[in-house]
C-alpha cells in the first residue's frame, strides 16, 4: 500500500480534532484526523474514493480509497437530527469519484442556527490500516489545499468485510440520556462442543434517537476493546463487524429497527454485554477547551471567488505547497541541461573525477546548511546521505570500470534509481526522486566546471519565477529576496523544494500544468496561494485589490512577528508574560517557534490515554524532560493527571458516577489513587534543570487538598534526595476555588485559571450543550468577577496567577485580563504572535479602563461590544511621565 494524501474537502480554519465539541469525534473513537470550521457550503472529495457510505440523513459521507483507507466526513456536529433537511447530495453510495469532485451541499446558514456546531470532522476511521502521518492545521484552508498525509501501518489485521477489525482508542462513554434498546434472548452455545467457545445471539430494538450513525457506531465499536470475540450485526438485510465503525454506518439502522446481535469466541457473552452497556448507559466523555471564538478569528481577504475561478481562462488552478499572496512579473526558468561523454578517459581517473565532484558538492552543501534555516539543514543531510550512498556510488564505480565517463556513469545510476521510484506510482516517492535528480544535476555542474546548478539569470524585484519543476539546490543558489513566488508545472505539495520555499516565505503553486509555461516573461500576474490560483492577465482593479490585501498582512504578519520572538510588554511598558498550553513535544516546539515565553500549562493525559496500563516513572521522565529541553530553560508547569470519570482510562476503574463532571475529576482522582500520584511527582521531580518546571493541580476546591499534596510532594523529595524546593500551584476552575481565592493563595506557591470549568459551573450550563454553546462565554460578568477576585488574593499574598483556560487564547478578552490584574496568559500556541502585537499595542490604564466597565455589564455580549470598540479604537497614547 501506498501513501494516501488527502486535500481540504471544505474551505475554512482547520482545527485539532480535540476541539470538535463532541467527546466521540474528540477522543478520536472514530479515528484520528483532524476538523474544519467551514465558510462554504460545498463539501468535495479529499481523495480518490468509493463512497460506501452514505446515509439517509446525507450530513456524513464515507469514502475508501483504493488502497483501503476509510475516510469520513462528517457535517457539523448532531446534524443527523436534520433529517436531511439543508442537505442536498451529488453522489450515490457506491459511486467511484476523483479528488475535487463535489459530493454535497448544504445550507451553512441553516446548519449554523440548529446544529451543535458545523465543525466538521474529516476522520481518517479507525482500524482501515492507515496511520494519519502529517496534518495541515490551525490555519486558513482552501478546497484542493494539502490537508493530511496517511500511511500504511504494517502488519495491520482487517476483517473478512474488509472495513477493520481494530479497537479504538478511548473506553466506552455513553450513547446519551434518554437512549435505551430493548433485548431479547437467542440461542447460545457451541455446536462443536467445544466448551471453550462461546456463541451467543441477541435480537433488539434500537431506540436512539437518530438510529446508529457515527457515534453510537463509535461507541458499539469501543466496547469490544479487549474482547477476542467476533462479533457482528445485522439489520436491514446487511451484516456488518460490530468492530467497524463504517461498517455499522452502513447498515442505515434506524430508530425502532430490529438488529440481531451474534458473537463467537471464548468471552462472547462478555462481548455482547459489553455492547448492551454501551447502549444501555455510561458516562459522557468531557469536551475539548474551546478555540478562540469564530467571530474573532481572522480569516485572509478573499483575491477570487470559486466563480470566478471557473468563468475565466486566464486563471490558472494549482496545488497550493506554500501558502501566501504574491503580485508580481513572471519570469520562465528553465532547468540546465549539462552534456556529458558517455566514453571515459581510464577508470582511475573517471573515480578520480567523480569523488572529486562529490567532495566539492558535499563542501557546498555543508557551507549551505550552516548558513540556512533548519529546513535547510534537514534537506541537505537527506542530500547528503544519498551523496554517500553506498549502492549508488558503487553502481557508478562499476559502470565506470565498464569504460564509461563519471558523468555518464552516474547520470545512468541517478536515473536508474529515479526510474523505479516513480514506478511506484506514489506521489511522496515520486517527490523523493526529485532529490536524485538534484544529486544528479549538482554532481554533473561540479564534473562540468563549478558545481553551481543555478544557470545565470537576472531576476528584477518581485519575480514569479515560473518552472516545470525546481530543485532545492536551484532555489537555494538564487536570490530568493527577489522572489515574490514560485509556480510549478508540476512537483507536488511536499517535496524538498516546497518545504524550502515555505521556510523561505515565498508562496509556492504546483501541479499547475503545461499551461503555465506558455506565460510570458514579464507578464503581471497575481499568485494567489491562499486560494490554488494564478491569475495570469488580471485586470487593473483585480491588481490593485491584491496589493492592498498583500500589503496589509506585510503589515500584520510584521507587526506580529516582531511581536512574537521579544519579551512581551504592554505600549506603558508593563511585562506580560505570554506562555502556551501544550500537550506534546511537538506542540511545544511550534510553540517556541511562535514566541512563546515558556509552557503555562503542559496536559499530561496525552501519556495516560490510549494504553491499556499507566506509563512508569521512567517513561514520564523523558517525555517531560524532551518537552523542557525543547523549551530551552523556559518555564514548564506540568498539571497533574486530569482524568476522572468524565475522561475514563482502562488501567484505572473508577466507581459510576451519575453526573461525572461533579464527581472524581482532577485531583480528587489523584487522591483516590495516590500511587499514581507519587509516580508522576517523582517524574516531574526529574526535570533538570531543577528550576524549570513546576507543578499544577487540577480541580482544587479548597487548602486541605492542596496541603495533602504538598505533603506527598516533600515525603517524595526527601526520598529523592533533592533539596531544591519546587513550586506548587493550582488551578482556580470551580467558583470554590475563586471564593476561597484568599485561603487557596496561603497555600499555594501560583495560582492559574481554568475558565472552560470555571465557565460551565458559575453558569450553570454544560459547554457540551448545544443549546446553550452559544450562551456559554468565559467574558460573562460573573465569571469576570470571580477571575477578579481570585486576582486580588493572588496580589494580597504576593503570588503569580495566570490563566490558562480558553479564554486566554480569546483577543478580545486579553485587555479585560490584564486589567484585572492577570499578568501571565497561557494560549494556544498558533494564536501567541498575535496576542503579543495586541498587547504592544494597549496600556495598562486602558486595559483597567475596560476591566472596570466591563464588571458592570449584564451579559457576555455586552462586555464584547466593549472589548471590539476598545482593540477597533486607534493605538493608546502614552503618557509622558512613563
Amino acid at each position: 500500500m501506498s501513501n494516501v494524501i488527502l486535500v481540504a474537502p471544505l474551505a475554512g480554519w482547520s482545527t485539532p480534532l480535540e476541539e470538535a465539541p463532541d467527546a466521540v469525534f474528540a477522543g478520536r473513537m472514530l479515528g484520528d484526523g483532524l476538523a474544519i470550521d467551514p465558510i462554504g457550503g460545498t463539501l468535495y472529495a479529499p481523495c480518490d474514493g468509493e463512497l460506501i457510505a452514505v446515509p439517509a440523513s446525507q450530513h456524513a459521507i464515507t469514502l475508501r480509497t483504493p488502497d483501503g483507507a476509510e475516510i469520513l466526513l462528517h457535517v457539523g456536529i448532531d446534524t443527523v437530527a436534520l433529517g436531511g433537511e439543508g442537505f442536498e447530495l451529488h453522489v450515490r453510495q457506491g459511486q467511484h469519484v476523483r479528488t475535487g469532485e463535489r459530493l454535497l451541499s448544504f445550507d451553512l446558514d441553516l446548519l449554523a442556527r440548529r446544529a451543535k456546531s458545523v465543525l466538521t470532522p474529516v476522520i481518517l476511521v479507525e482500524g482501515s490500516g492507515f496511520t494519519v502521518t502529517r496534518r495541515n492545521q490551525n490555519r486558513e484552508l482552501n478546497v484542493g489545499e494539502f490537508l493530511m498525509e496517511l500511511m500504511p501501518v504494517a502488519n495491520t489485521v482487517r476483517t473478512a468485510d474488509a472495513r477493520g477489525a481494530g479497537g479504538v482508542r478511548r473506553a466506552v462513554v455513553a450513547v446519551g440520556e434518554g437512549e435505551a434498546c430493548s433485548l431479547n434472548a437467542a440461542d447460545a452455545g457451541d455446536a462443536s462442543g467445544n466448551s471453550a467457545v462461546e456463541a451467543v445471539g441477541r435480537r433488539m430494538s434500537v431506540f436512539l434517537e437518530h438510529g446508529i450513525h457515527a457515534r453510537p457506531a463509535a461507541l458499539l465499536a469501543a466496547a469490544l476493546k479487549g474482547f477476542t470475540a467476533e462479533v457482528s450485526i445485522s439489520a436491514r438485510g446487511r451484516q456488518a463487524s460490530a468492530r467497524s465503525t463504517v461498517g455499522l454506518m452502513t447498515l442505515g439502522v434506524r430508530k425502532g429497527d430490529d438488529i440481531e446481535i451474534r458473537a463467537t469466541g471464548p468471552d462472547a457473552v462478555a462481548a455482547v454485554a459489553a455492547l448492551e452497556e454501551a447502549l444501555l448507559g455510561g458516562r459522557a466523555v468531557e469536551g475539548p477547551e474551546p478555540r478562540p471564538p469564530a467571530q474573532l478569528r481572522t480569516r485572509p481577504a478573499q483575491i477570487h471567488t470559486a466563480a470566478d475561478t471557473r468563468a475565466d481562462t486566464n486563471v490558472l488552478q494549482g496545488i497550493i505547497a506554500s501558502r501566501g499572496l504574491a503580485v508580481g512579473y513572471a519570469l520562465q526558468f528553465c532547468r540546465p541541461q549539462i552534456r556529458v561523454p558517455e566514453t571515459g578517459a581510464g577508470v582511475s581517473h573517471e573515480n578520480s573525477e567523480l569523488d572529486r565532484a562529490r567532495a566539492l558538492v558535499k563542501t557546498r552543501l555543508e557551507q549551505a546548511a550552516a548558513a540556512g534555516s533548519t529546513a535547510t539543514r534537514e534537506i541537505i543531510a537527506a542530500h547528503l546521505q544519498l551523496l554517500d550512498d553506498p549502492a549508488l556510488v558503487g553502481d557508478a564505480r562499476t559502470t565506470i570500470a565498464s569504460g564509461k565517463s563519471a558523468g555518464y556513469a552516474w547520470r545512468q545510476v541517478i536515473r536508474t534509481s529515479v526510474d523505479a521510484l516513480r514506478s511506484l506510482e506514489e506521489g511522496r516517492m515520486a517527490e523523493r526522486a526529485d532529490d536524485l535528480l538534484d544529486l544528479e544535476a549538482q554532481v554533473l555542474g561540479a564534473l562540468d566546471g563549478d558545481g553551481s546548478t543555478a544557470a545565470a539569470l537576472e531576476m528584477p524585484a518581485q519575480t514569479i519565477l515560473i518552472t516545470k519543476e525546481l530543485l532545492p539546490s536551484q532555489l537555494i543558489a538564487l536570490d530568493a529576496a527577489r522572489i515574490a513566488g514560485i509556480c510549478m508545472a508540476g512537483g507536488g505539495p511536499t517535496s524538498h523544494v516546497a518545504i524550502l520555499a515555505a521556510a523561505m516565505g515565498i508562496p509556492v503553486l504546483v501541479a499547475l500544468g503545461p499551461a503555465v509555461l506558455a506565460v510570458p516573461d514579464g507578464a503581471a500576474v497575481v499568485l494567489d496561494a491562499e486560494g490554488g490560483v494564478l491569475r495570469t492577465t488580471p485586470e487593473r482593479e483585480q491588481m490593485v485589490l491584491a496589493e492592498r490585501e498583500l500589503e496589509r498582512r506585510l503589515q500584520r504578519r510584521a507587526a506580529e512577528q516582531a511581536a512574537a520572538q521579544r519579551e512581551c510588554r504592554t505600549a506603558d511598558g508593563i511585562r506580560i508574560e505570554v506562555f502556551a498550553n501544550v500537550g506534546s513535544l511537538a506542540e511545544a516546539e511550534a510553540a517556541v517557534r511562535n514566541g512563546a515565553e515558556g509552557c503555562g500549562l503542559l496536559r499530561t493525559e496525552f501519556l495516560f490515554l490510549e494504553r491499556l496500563s499507566p506509563p512508569d516513572e521512567a517513561e514520564q521522565a523523558a517525555q517531560y524532560q524532551s518537552i523542557a529541553t525543547a523549551l530551552a530553560g523556559r518555564p514548564l508547569t506540568i498539571r497533574t493527571l486530569d482524568i476522572g470519570g468524565d475522561k475514563p482510562i482502562p488501567y484505572l476503574p473508577l466507581p459510576h458516577e451519575d453526573n461525572p463532571a461533579l464527581g472524581l475529576r482532577g485531583v480528587r482522582t489523584s487522591l483516590w489513587n495516590p500511587d499514581l500520584l507519587r509516580t508522576q511527582l517523582r517524574a516531574v521531580l526529574a526535570v533538570r534543570p531543577d528550576e524549570q518546571a513546576r507543578i499544577l493541580l487540577p480541580m482544587i476546591t479548597d487548602p486541605a487538598e492542596i496541603r495533602t499534596v504538598r505533603g506527598m510532594l516533600d515525603e517524595v523529595r526527601r526520598e529523592l534526595g533533592r533539596a531544591v524546593p519546587i513550586e506548587l500551584g493550582v488551578m482556580i476552575e470551580t467558583p470554590a476555588a475563586a471564593v476561597m481565592a484568599d485561603r487557596i493563595a496561603a497555600e499555594a506557591d501560583f495560582l492559574s485559571i481554568g475558565t472552560n470549568d470555571l465557565t460551565q459551573y458559575t453558569l450553570a450550563m454544560d459547554r457540551g450543550h448545544p443549546e446553550l454553546a452559544a450562551r456559554l462565554d468565559a467574558l460573562h460578568p460573573a465569571v469576570l468577577r470571580l477571575i477578579a477576585r481570585a486576582a486580588e488574593a493572588a496580589h494580597r499574598y504576593g503570588r503569580r496567577i495566570a490563566v490558562c483556560g480558553g479564554l486566554a487564547s480569546d483577543p478580545a478578552a486579553a485587555p479585560i485580563l490584564i486589567g484585572l490584574g492577570i499578568h501571565e496568559l497561557s494560549a494556544v500556541p498558533s494564536v501567541i504572535p498575535q496576542l503579543k502585537a495586541l498587547i504592544g499595542g494597549i496600556t495598562l490604564q486602558g486595559c483597567r479602563e475596560l476591566a472596570h466597565e466591563a464588571l458592570e455589564q449584564e451579559t457576555a455580549d455586552a462586555v464584547r461590544a466593549l472589548a471590539v470598540k476598545m482593540l477597533s479604537a486607534p493605538p493608546q497614547a502614552v503618557p509622558a511621565h512613563e
